[in-house]
């Protein structure tokens, strides 16, 4: 049997599935504050992966992704699992919570390699080297 892998895939790339495949979820796995405040993905579902006050991993991550998915990782025989993609902010803790899906049986996870703002630049600021800002794809902020 084939090992599930966590796939990369860039902001475009993503936002290319999601437009593919009307059953791709797309999860903003970024504390309560970066998904309200810096702003997020148009059609996110945030499901922190850690939040705060105590910054800990969510405990329950799995189960709300399932939720989410109304039940489980919807596959078909045909057409396979829906595709849950994550994004964080850089794309580094996507690929833990990836990780944790792929452990709990998901098996078409994929991570937003850019993330929402991508790396630090020489000014240490965020969104002009990559990320979902950066190739202008929609996103929204409260």
């Amino acid at each position: 049997m084939k090992e599930v892998q966590l796939q990369a895939l860039s902001p475009r790339q993503a936002w290319q599935l999601l437009q593919d495949d009307p059953r791709a979820m797309l999860i903003d796995i970024r504390s309560t504050m970066e998904y309200l405040f810096v702003g997020h993905p148009k059609g996110a579902v945030h499901v922190p992966w850690i939040d705060e006050p105590d910054w800990d991993v969510n405990p329950d991550f799995v189960r709300e992704v399932r939720k989410v998915l109304l039940g489980g990782a919807i596959c078909d025989q045909d057409v396979g699992c829906a595709p849950v993609i994550l994004i964080c902010r850089s794309g580094k803790r996507s690929k833990e919570a990836g990780k944790a899906l792929i452990e709990a049986g998901f098996k078409n996870v994929y991570h937003v390699d850019e993330g929402f703002e991508g790396d630090l630049d020489e000014e240490h600021h965020r969104s002009t080297l990559g990320g979902w800002r950066f190739h202008g794809l929609p996103w929204e902020q409260c």
